[in-house]
């Protein structure tokens, strides 16, 4: 009896026959990214985002970053009129709107601030100064975010600027003030940073401005991108130029 129970189990573990492999198609690793990704955004993003989009495209190399930079408002008219962009970052969320964007998500914060030529020869010491008649000044177009916020904090202040020349986008009135063009410029604190001592900056008290982003396309590349913004690396990269912490 032992014989046989002892044959049967040698019979049986022949049938069994080696264990299966496990097959290729049970996991599905993840391609490489690739393909292209145009951004619009605010002119004050400008060293920030080529910095973010150059990172991101070392971590990245089959993919191409194109940036376009200007005013938001400007920027959210052609967007709304169809202009190819995957990706939209504005300097406001009434401008995100206006293009029309939907699945927004806030990823940095600004606050306005004075900026004064080198040296600040016509002696600005605050917002009082952009008053005075005397003095040449420079301030974004209402149309543009940086200037709806600059006319809200003047109306907060009780404060009537005379005004020199209004600017299409923040960066022109830190050339005016660069170039010393104009006595002073009401600016980013972001673009006083980037001016690396060209300009002096002069703090005011100001609410902050929140910047939102949103993925115009189904481009896998994009939200990709967004993704990066959003990431502890690209937010330490905004929080060194300057920039706040979303809300």
């Amino acid at each position: 009896m032992r014989l046989l129970a002892a044959l049967l189990l040698l019979a049986l573990a022949g049938c069994s026959g080696p264990s299966p492999t496990p097959s290729t198609t049970d996991f599905d690793p993840v391609s490489p990214l690739s393909g292209e990704v145009t951004v619009f955004a605010a002119a004050s993003l400008t060293e920030t985002f080529e910095r973010i989009a150059r990172v991101f495209m070392q971590e990245n190399p089959d993919v191409t970053v194109t940036l376009s930079f200007g005013g938001s408002s400007g920027l959210a008219t052609q967007i709304a009129e169809g202009a190819p962009a995957d990706v939209f970052a504005a300097a406001s969320p009434t401008t995100m709107q206006a293009s029309g964007a939907t699945g927004a998500q806030n990823f940095a914060t600004n606050v306005l601030e004075i900026a004064v030529p080198a040296g600040n020869e016509a002696g600005v010491t605050g917002l009082d100064d952009f008053a005075n008649a005397d003095l040449a000044i420079a301030l974004c177009a209402v149309e543009v975010p940086c200037g709806a916020a600059s006319d809200t904090l003047f109306k907060q202040k009780a404060i009537t600027p005379s005004v020199d020349t209004y600017e299409q986008d923040v960066r022109a009135v830190l050339t005016k003030v660069e170039l010393g063009e104009v006595d002073a410029g009401l600016v980013y604190s972001t673009d006083v940073e980037a001016a690396a001592g060209a300009v002096q900056g002069i703090e005011v008290d100001s609410a902050a401005v929140d910047y939102p982003i949103a993925q115009l396309t189904d481009n896998e590349a994009a939200a990709a991108f967004i993704a990066f913004v959003l990431s502890e690396k690209g937010q330490k990269m905004l929080a060194a130029a300057g920039f706040g912490a979303a809300a």
